[in-house]
């Protein structure tokens, strides 16, 4: 007997064109307490910047705001670029996260800046210096966490002897690596680069060293999942998703686009090939639709647990969406 794979969800905060950050924020808000509701397992959040329609920039103090309007479910990054910040100051801020939701608080922490390279620069000048340092500044961090720093000139409170669950994240071989060597749970960017997602959960699992946080390895990977009632109702919802990709190719900057009949008129044929690339681990359908088609993908990723991202949107068919991706997860763990 497998064990049941958990589902979360990686909440992206994307502003829809006709809308702004508060009401972006409030539907967030919404989507929180459904999912805590309906027992998902993570609720994350990215860190991203100089991106007029992302409200997630200020990653931390959504965290804060999520995990004060649940009960259960676990809240955290998904990521935090570690190279845009000091390792003291990620442990004094999820230090005081983990004090006041204890064991609600997930670290997911990256290398890559999260924006352009001027923006990278203008959040930390020796941004490019800091992403080459990125394991030893997780070594960092993991010190600030541990008690024996007690003795250490530099401390981090509340954070000293807190244990917050560390994840790296990424979208390549070398994220595997690090996570391997560190004995800390990995999450794989399929959602959005799954070209390397396999041979990257295989590295990781043969070359995993035990930890003290982790005796085994632990995987997540992040997918789109967009379900309805019908197959031709989650395509059509789909086509905002890949409407989203289409712009970050062209960096064309817009705000979430409503769905569409068609994409022939909106792409050519060499734009359809990227896109498709970039949303290959993308599940959409009906929930028979998505029982069979994750099922599949569960079986031969191996994964721990299913995180999913769903750039929909009319606000109550992502709500429905989420609620269907639940049912279907319940039901293959039920035949399992």
């Amino acid at each position: 007997m497998k064990d049941p794979i958990s589902i979360s969800i990686l909440e992206l905060a994307i502003i829809n064109n006709d809308s702004n950050a508060a009401q972006t924020l409030h539907k967030t808000k919404e989507i929180a307490q459904l999912t805590d509701r309906l027992g998902y397992k993570r609720f994350w959040l990215a860190e991203h910047h100089n991106m007029a329609y992302v409200a997630s920039s200020a990653t931390v103090v959504l965290i804060g705001y999520i995990a004060s309007l649940t009960e259960n479910i676990r809240v955290g990054s998904g990521g935090i670029m570690l190279p845009n910040h000091s390792p003291l100051i990620v442990a004094e801020q999820f230090g005081t996260l983990e004090t006041l939701y204890p064991g609600r608080i997930d670290l997911g922490l990256g290398r890559a800046p999260g924006t352009d390279q001027p923006t990278a620069e203008a959040i930390r000048k020796d941004f490019f210096e800091q992403a080459q340092r990125f394991p030893q500044n997780v070594s960092k961090l993991q010190d600030y966490f541990s008690a024996e720093n007690a003795t250490a000139k530099v401390r981090a409170f509340p954070a000293e002897g807190i244990k917050v669950p560390i994840w790296i994240l990424g979208s390549s071989i070398e994220s595997a690596s690090l996570a391997a060597s560190y004995g800390f749970p990995y999450a794989f960017a399929g959602h959005f680069a799954p070209r390397q997602m396999l041979q990257a959960f295989e590295f990781y699992r043969n070359n995993f060293q035990a930890s003290e946080v982790l005796d085994k390895p632990k995987t997540i990977a992040c997918v789109n999942i967009i379900a309805a009632d019908t197959n031709e109702e989650a395509e059509k919802l789909a086509t905002s998703l890949y409407q989203m990709f289409l712009n970050l190719i062209r960096n064309d900057r817009k705000g979430l686009q409503p769905p569409v009949d068609s994409l022939d008129d909106i792409m050519s044929e060499e734009e359809r090939f990227h896109v498709n690339q970039m949303t290959a681990c993308s599940f959409v359908g009906s929930k028979k639709q998505l029982a069979t088609d994750l099922k599949k993908f569960i079986g031969y990723s191996r994964i721990d647990e299913l995180m999913i991202t769903s750039p929909i949107f009319d606000h109550q068919a992502k709500l429905k969406s989420l609620q269907l991706a639940k049912e279907v997860v319940d039901e293959l763990n039920a035949n399992n």
